[in-house]
């Protein structure tokens, strides 16, 4: 019996020892190979883990719904600057090119609109090449409000005693009607291109007076586009064409 006690003894101490060694190498963190581990957390190994550099695709996915959903939750987008010299689009107001003596400035319309006169408006006159012996009359809008172009131009050429015909084929479908900044076209046949006419002569001044809606008699102050330092021929034939709202309108005649 004594035997049997201490075999027992002796088996239940060994059994002690292993699991007191076990609980010494839980506790000290020995990966068994000596060297001791200071208890490196999960989050510790994951990190080893994880690639250093390169995202996978399933991780770009996962970063690009992130921005998208910030986006959607109110997060605002950087700011796009526009590369140098790149202009926004102009809005209305905005200063739009136009052809040399032309004002480019277009002011917002505004009130009643009025018949156009001298006074709101620009005229250029220029000679053509083609058709020849022709000249077109360009009046560009440089009011506030909107301007009706009635009828056709009253020209009056230097020594001119009355008003040049005009030609009435060229009647317009409606009333020329120009917005601040826009502009009407007429064009003027100076001379025969035949050398048919009579009288003819060299003129160095213009006057370009403007038709009320009655058609009778002119209104408002007269515009003076100057003309070439030489002057511009004309003969008996000389008669223009009635308002036209676009340049190629006017050029057909």
């Amino acid at each position: 019996m004594s035997i049997i006690r201490n075999t027992r003894s002796r088996l239940l101490g060994a059994a002690a020892t292993v699991v007191l060694g076990a609980l010494s190498l839980t506790a000290c963190g020995d990966d068994g190979s000596g060297s001791r581990n200071e208890g490196a957390s999960t989050a510790d190994v994951s990190a080893t883990l994880a690639p250093s550099a390169g995202v996978t695709s399933a991780g770009a996915s996962s970063a690009a719904g992130s921005t998208a959903a910030g986006s959607a939750d109110g997060v605002s987008a950087p700011a796009t600057t526009a590369p140098s010299g790149i202009k926004p689009s102009a809005g209305a107001g905005a200063t739009r090119p136009a052809a040399k003596g032309v004002p480019t400035k277009v002011p917002a319309a505004s009130g009643k609109p009025v018949t156009c006169q001298g006074s709101d408006t620009k005229v250029v006159a220029a000679p053509l090449n083609r058709p020849v012996n022709h000249m077109l009359l360009t009046v560009t809008n440089t009011g506030s409000k909107t301007c009706y172009l009635y009828n056709y131009p009253e020209l009056r050429f230097t020594g001119a005693q009355a008003v040049p015909p005009v030609i009435k084929d060229s009647v317009p479908q409606a009333v020329v009607t120009l917005e601040p900044g826009q502009s009407g076209y007429a064009s003027v046949a100076l001379s025969a291109s035949d050398g048919s006419g009579t009288n003819g002569r060299t003129v160095k001044s213009l006057e370009v007076y403007f038709s009320g809606r009655s058609g009778v008699g002119s209104v408002g102050t007269a515009a003076h586009p100057p003309l070439p330092a030489k002057g511009v021929y004309i003969d008996d034939s000389l008669a223009t064409t009635y308002w036209q709202q676009t340049m190629d309108l006017a050029l057909a005649w």
